[in-house]
């Protein structure tokens, strides 16, 4: 970015990503989520134009641009009201850490897929125990002879039943205890051993959340992404694009909620002039719209760092959207329920179910508190409080 304004080529996708989920929109979404059905034709029209793998290089079937292109691309889509929650996950966790750590055979064997949608890759970290403290993660990989044994349980894992694979985040047998030394192992869904259990959730989506039980799953030596004894590096090439893009969903979601309120304001009267004239109304979509502009401006920060290759950077940056992007859009859906009055409550207007959904923003895949707490520690020195 350069004088605060995005490049050119970058407008001109967002232009073209916002006509074609606008073909979609919430009703889209909604319909099929009602349904039990995934958003298939939405998700296929998306790779086939390019729109899913615009971060994976050219080589290997992507647009050959950064972070900065695909959080664009879910910004827009979430705008639309057709939020694609696993394009965080597969291009944007899956895809940067194998294209970053992968070997050549392994990024020629899925990042084609990852960046075309025609595959679509789940990403495991989150355990029943663990909670927000990864260190804690007891899933282990261990070596038998010419293949990895993998063990253990892991939840919270959205859109299992649409993927393909797991990149499943574990531990080597050997290092049970002590600092967090992540592995990290493509797991296909049909493997033997492999189950899923789908976890009910109070908001309606097309994407499901799982429980997932891995029992003695064996997976062939490269199956493992990377080193086994790299550490933390390689696990957060792909949770500092994981933040990245739930800042822009979050922000896609508040720019949905913003346009809909705003659209209500501009027609509805009661009085003698529309309710958008009151500033009761006007002043808390006004500030909504300076909250949206600020959550963007950070993870459009983030992820010129991320590009650039400044981790620690983007690592701060990416925290701080990701926190901006959660508020706003609690704040942003909630502004355009309290605008609708009670037709804000309906299921006609959609926008309750959006509140609910925007909540996440501020739970996954960090809680706001564990940012404040990062916040804290690297940015203002303070001592360490967990």
């Amino acid at each position: 970015m350069t004088n605060f304004t995005e490049p050119d080529e970058r407008l001109a996708l967002r232009e073209a990503v916002a006509k074609l989920t606008g073909k979609y929109g919430a009703e889209y979404i909604e319909k099929q989520a009602a349904a039990g059905e995934k958003t298939t034709e939405l998700w296929e029209e998306m790779g086939s134009n390019g729109f899913l793998g615009v971060n994976i290089a050219e080589e290997y079937g992507g647009g050959g641009g950064g972070m900065g292109d695909l959080a664009a691309v879910l910004e827009e889509a979430a705008t639309a009201g057709a939020p694609l929650l696993m394009m965080v996950v597969s291009p944007a966790i899956c895809g940067s850490i194998i294209s970053r750590y992968g070997t050549e055979e392994q990024k020629q064997r899925w990042l084609p897929g990852i960046a075309d949608g025609s595959m679509t890759m789940a990403f495991g970290i989150t355990e029943p125990d663990a909670g927000s403290n990864s260190h804690n993660i007891t899933t282990t990989g261990r070596r038998d002879g010419d293949e990895w044994v993998l063990s253990g349980q892991k939840t919270y894992i959205s859109g299992v039943d649409e993927a393909q694979a797991v990149l499943i985040v574990a531990r080597t047998e050997d290092a049970k205890t002590g600092k967090l030394k992540p592995a990290l192992f493509v797991v296909p869904t049909d493997a033997e051993g492999f189950t899923k259990q789908v976890i009910p959730m109070a908001w309606s989506a097309p994407e499901k959340q799982f429980t997932l039980f891995l029992d003695d799953i064996r997976l062939p030596l490269d199956a493992l992404v990377g080193d086994e004894n790299a550490g933390l590096v390689q696990l957060f090439a792909g949770l500092n694009p994981e933040r990245i893009m739930g800042a822009a969903i979050s922000c896609g979601t508040a720019r949905y909620a913003l346009g809909r309120a705003t659209d209500y304001a501009k027609t509805r009267t009661v009085w003698k002039e529309p309710i958008g004239a009151h500033q009761a109304i006007a002043h808390p979509l006004a500030k909504i719209k300076i909250e949206i502009e600020q959550a963007r401006l950070l993870w459009q920060k983030a992820a010129a760092l991320y590009d650039a290759g400044d981790d620690m950077g983007a690592g701060e940056y990416a925290n701080m959207a990701k926190y901006a992007g959660g508020e706003v859009a609690c704040n942003a859906t909630d502004a355009a329920v309290h605008t609708h009055g009670g037709n804000g409550l309906t299921q006609e207007y959609g926008l309750a179910n959006a509140m609910v959904a925007a909540r996440l923003g501020r739970i996954a895949p960090v809680s706001r508190e564990m940012i404040l707490n990062f916040v804290a520690m690297h940015s203002l020195g303070l001592p360490k409080s967990y």
